[in-house]
Formats: C-alpha cells, sequence, structure tokens
C-alpha cells in the first residue's frame, strides 16, 4: 500500500497509541479508558492493512472493545466504537449473512450508546447511518462482483482499471469514514489520558 506523508504520519500516531495501551495494559488490565483506546487505535491501523491482516486487526480491536465493557457496561464511547468496528468488519466480509449479523451487533452498539448519552449527535448519526449500512454494503458487493465480472469478460485493462478503481474507492470511502470518526475519538481520549504529550493526527 502506498502511503502519503500525512497517511504515514496517522498510522505512526496510532501504533504509538496502541504501544502505549499495550504498556499501561500490563500495569492495569482494567482500566476500560485504556482498553478502549487500544481498540480504537487498532481499528486505525487496520485501514493500513489489507484483507485478512486488517480483518484480523479489526477483529483484535472488537475483542479489546469488548474487555473494556465487560469492566465498564455503561461506557458509551466504548459502545460507539465497538459499533465502528462491527461496521468495519461487515464492509470486509462479501458474505451478506455474516456482514448482516456484524451490521445488526452495530446497530446495538450504536443504539446503546445513544442510550447512556442521549445529547450526543454523533451516536445518533452513526444510529441513522447504520440503517443505510446494509444498503451500501450491497452496493459495494455488486461493483466488485461487476469488475470481476468486467475483468473475466475482456481482456482490455483499459476497462478493468476504472471498475476496479470505482468499487475500491466506494470500500474506502465507507471505511474511512467509520474510522475517521473513531480515530478522534481515540485522540481526544489520548489527549485527556496521561499519556506523554503527542502531537494531534493530521487531518485526512
Amino acid at each position: 500500500m502506498d502511503l502519503t506523508e500525512t497517511d504515514f504520519e496517522r498510522m505512526l500516531f496510532f501504533e504509538h497509541a496502541r504501544r502505549n495501551a499495550e504498556a499501561a495494559y500490563a500495569t492495569n488490565p482494567l482500566d476500560a479508558d485504556n482498553l478502549t483506546r487500544w481498540g480504537g487505535a487498532l481499528l486505525e491501523l487496520a485501514q493500513f492493512q489489507s484483507g485478512d491482516e486488517s480483518v484480523k486487526m479489526i477483529a483484535e480491536a472488537i475483542a479489546k472493545l469488548n474487555e473494556a465493557l465487560e469492566v465498564n457496561p455503561q461506557k458509551h464511547e466504548t459502545q460507539w466504537c465497538l459499533g465502528n468496528a462491527h461496521s468495519s468488519l461487515a464492509f470486509c466480509t462479501p458474505d451478506h449473512d455474516t456482514a448482516m449479523i456484524h451490521f445488526a451487533k452495530a446497530t446495538q452498539c450504536f443504539e446503546k450508546a445513544v442510550e447512556e448519552d442521549p445529547g450526543n449527535d454523533l451516536y445518533k448519526n452513526s444510529l441513522e447511518m447504520s440503517a443505510k449500512a446494509p444498503e451500501l454494503h450491497q452496493e459495494l458487493q455488486r461493483q466488485m462482483a461487476s469488475q470481476k465480472a468486467t475483468s473475466s469478460a475482456s481482456s482490455t485493462s483499459s476497462t478493468k482499471v476504472p471498475k476496479k478503481k470505482k468499487s475500491s474507492d466506494l470500500k474506502y470511502d465507507v471505511l474511512g469514514w467509520v474510522i475517521l470518526a473513531v480515530g478522534i475519538v481515540v485522540w481526544v481520549g489520548l489527549a485527556k489520558s496521561q499519556v506523554p504529550a503527542m502531537p494531534p493526527p493530521p487531518p485526512r
């Protein structure tokens, strides 16, 4: 994956956050804030991976966020992050039924986050977006199937490249939206924590 300078800086920032969270976990494994930061950092780092590596990292993020909720089930930031993680995993899943299970879990998490913090517009927007997510997933899969059909039916590279680019652009637009929002929360969490001073992540 070719990274821009901004993306590289973001990757370094969240890798630093992940390592700090891992070190803090060794000292106190029952810190829900730290587990949430760890899960959020993993979710951010997943966008710099591809295929199975990305899925593996998202699954790891889900495990950390679930661990945080075992410590503090009322932690709305964690519920919201977990909703984004399930959405991301759903978009990485080609199987419709499996994706729908993750979208349903995401919706439940967003509902719980709104329940715990009803005045939070970000949570409300995420809940609204989660209703549209299955349709976006279907469109993404349709475009990818169409691209595969085009590349097998035609040997001309000029027809293959734009289709492939379009479907991957949609996928990254969706994942980017989800992950950017998580990044903001993780950065705010880091700013509030006792982590050594770090520059804010550069804007996407």
